[in-house]
């Protein structure tokens, strides 16, 4: 009987969550993507064609077992759904709201290869779990049994988060530190609320202090606390900083008051968000109200810098990337959303520098065009002489990525292992470091990458730990 709910995507075409429309949301930072009705939900579930090998699942850095919870979900079975994508995910809610389901399970559909939509399997996902939020289904953390061993965790971003989740859940004692205010991370800091409000992030911290994790924020390691006192107060740490340090543009006139970075800009913007006093935002340094905005890169965070200056009531925005469409790196849905809501791209351009002396006015643009394919296979973006034009602007924003701070001298910690890249070097299964009981997990290691890797790695990273923890006691048994 269960099947017949199921391989409705021959009758049925994709349905995606209702959008706002673009001149309501850009009035304000809520998510722009209304919920699925009970319904709808389960009527786009039974579009699943119960693939034998999911290609949905292999797809996801989590595995999660998307066709099984697609299933119950159509067959009205929503708390089992929502605790069968609860096993393999600390925080689908999270994930089903800024997953790049297009590169990943989405992608992969196989009805979607086969031309007739994929499964909506990010909507699905966050309807359950906002609906097992809402009955009552999230049950808080008890474990069956308190341990005495501890593990200090740096950084409460999404890596550090799922190895407090998983560690605390095992009875194991667990302390986060981190450099902000707040628990979170980019999630609390560097992504815009109409992506993912903060109340979402905010009640797994919440659930996290209830069930005993100690939080120490406003501690930076190396000034606050010493690397060397943390790993004495415990028996393992994990290392989840996450990458802060932002590439820069170098070339003339990149100093000017005016040209900011995208983290600087988007932790104020959330910080106003929670209603913190902001002077850098409210002096008009990391405030779009009425500029020319131009900003500069192609990935996600570029995507969140130009939504974000549309919102704040800019008179314009553009948004310069070095190759063409097809070959950015951030999201294409995220495109198509900025798109509609007045952002303008000017693909294959790049700065060449800057006019305006101490404060910006303008940014000198080189036209490019594609070339011959780099070490990735993309093709290397080529400057066309000669076709240089300026772009007033009073606002830049660069959004070139992001570099891992120089953890080792930071930390005086210099024996500690790290890339030539200068991330961090980990197993790649059990994210242990060279040091004995250290590990590292996220961008860190990765460098910048997606959320639902750092999620994976933390949880795979506490796994490791529970079984280094029960050495010595097996040890002591022999």
């Amino acid at each position: 009987m269960a099947t017949q709910k199921m391989l409705k995507f021959v009758t049925l075409g994709k349905e995606t969550p209702e959008k706002r429309d673009a001149s309501l949301r850009t009035r304000d930072f809520d998510e722009i993507y209304r919920e699925f009705a009970a319904q709808k939900a389960a009527e786009q579930a039974s579009r699943c064609s119960q693939c034998g090998v999911p290609y949905c699942q292999s797809h996801c850095p989590l595995h999660n077992n998307i066709p099984d919870w697609l299933r119950l979900t159509a067959e009205g079975r929503l708390q089992e759904a929502y605790e069968l994508s609860q096993a393999t995910n600390t925080f689908p809610e999270i994930c089903g709201r800024i997953c790049p389901q297009d590169r990943l399970c989405e992608g992969n559909c196989v009805i979607e290869q086969s031309g007739h939509g994929t499964v909506t399997i990010g909507a699905v996902e966050k309807y359950l779990t906002d609906t097992a939020w809402e009955e009552g289904w999230v049950k808080p953390i008890r474990p069956a049994m308190e341990r005495p061993e501890s593990v200090g965790i740096i950084g409460a971003g999404p890596g550090g988060l799922a190895a407090a989740d998983v560690l605390r859940r095992a009875g194991v004692q667990v302390t986060v530190y981190d450099r902000y205010d707040r628990a979170g991370g980019l999630l609390t800091y560097g992504i815009p609320g109409f992506k993912l409000e903060k109340h979402i992030v905010m009640q797994r911290v919440t659930q996290l202090q209830e069930a005993g994790v100690t939080f120490v924020l406003n501690c930076s390691v190396g000034t606050d606390l010493t690397f060397d006192a943390i790993r004495g107060q415990h028996d393992a740490v994990v290392i989840a900083t996450g990458v802060y340090r932002s590439r820069d543009i170098e070339c003339p006139g990149s100093g000017a008051r005016g040209i900011v970075k995208a983290l600087d800009y988007l932790t104020a913007s959330n910080r106003k968000s929670f209603g913190d006093e902001v002077p850098a935002f409210d002096s008009g340094d990391l405030n779009a109200m009425g500029k020319r905005v131009v900003v500069i890169g192609g990935g996600d965070t570029a995507m969140d810098c130009v939504r974000t200056a549309i919102r704040q009531g800019a008179l314009s925005v553009k948004c310069l990337y070095r190759r063409d469409r097809a070959n950015m790196p951030g999201s294409q849905r995220e495109v198509q959303n900025a798109e509609e809501e007045g952002v303008d791209f000017v693909w294959l351009t790049a700065p060449r520098g800057f006019t305006g002396g101490t404060e910006v006015e303008g940014v000198i643009v080189q036209k490019m065009r594609l070339g011959a394919p780099d070490s990735s296979g993309r093709q290397s973006p080529e400057v066309i002489e000669g076709a240089d034009y300026v772009e007033p602007a009073d606002l830049v924003v660069q959004a070139l990525g992001f570099e891992p701070e120089e953890i080792p001298a930071l930390w005086g910690v210099r024996d500690l292992a790290t890339t030539r890249w200068g991330t961090i070097k980990a197993d790649f299964r059990s994210h242990a470091t060279n040091l004995p009981g250290v590990y590292a997990v996220g961008d860190i290691v990765r460098g910048a990458s997606l959320v639902v890797w750092a999620i994976r790695d933390g949880r795979e990273a506490a796994e490791a730990i529970l079984t280094y923890l029960a050495q010595p006691a097996q040890a002591a048994a022999e």
